[in-house]
């Protein structure tokens, strides 16, 4: 397995893929985190992103049936791994950890003063 560390796209990247399953393929993902995030995605990114998490092991795909509506094409469909679960549940805990310590005053202030 390559790296542990999920970057910012990649953990976006995983989460999307479990809100799809079990229909999780790339370019429902890229319309998933354009709908989701009005950000603007590279179809290419997605499928750079989808290749590394599998290499890390935290995603796997396997190929769906082909279809008349794809011209006979199969989709490659990505799931979850266990270790991708654990991976998202680590980031997780450390984003509500690190949030829990931010003291209330530093929280009223970013409210109020703007640039």
């Amino acid at each position: 397995m390559k790296g542990t560390q999920l970057g910012e796209f990649e953990e976006l990247v995983l989460l999307i893929v479990g809100v799809l399953y079990p229909e999780a393929y790339g370019l429902s993902i890229r319309e998933e985190i354009i709908n989701q995030t009005k950000r603007k995605v590279a179809i290419g990114a997605v499928h750079s992103a989808l290749s590394r998490l599998e290499e890390k092991g935290f995603l796997e795909s396997n190929l769906a049936d082909a279809t008349h509506e794809r011209g006979g094409r199969r989709k490659r469909l990505f799931t979850i791994t266990a270790e991708g679960k654990r991976a998202l549940e680590k980031n997780h805990e450390l984003r509500n950890s690190l949030f829990s310590q931010i003291p209330d005053v530093a929280l009223k202030l970013a409210r109020v003063v703007s640039f």
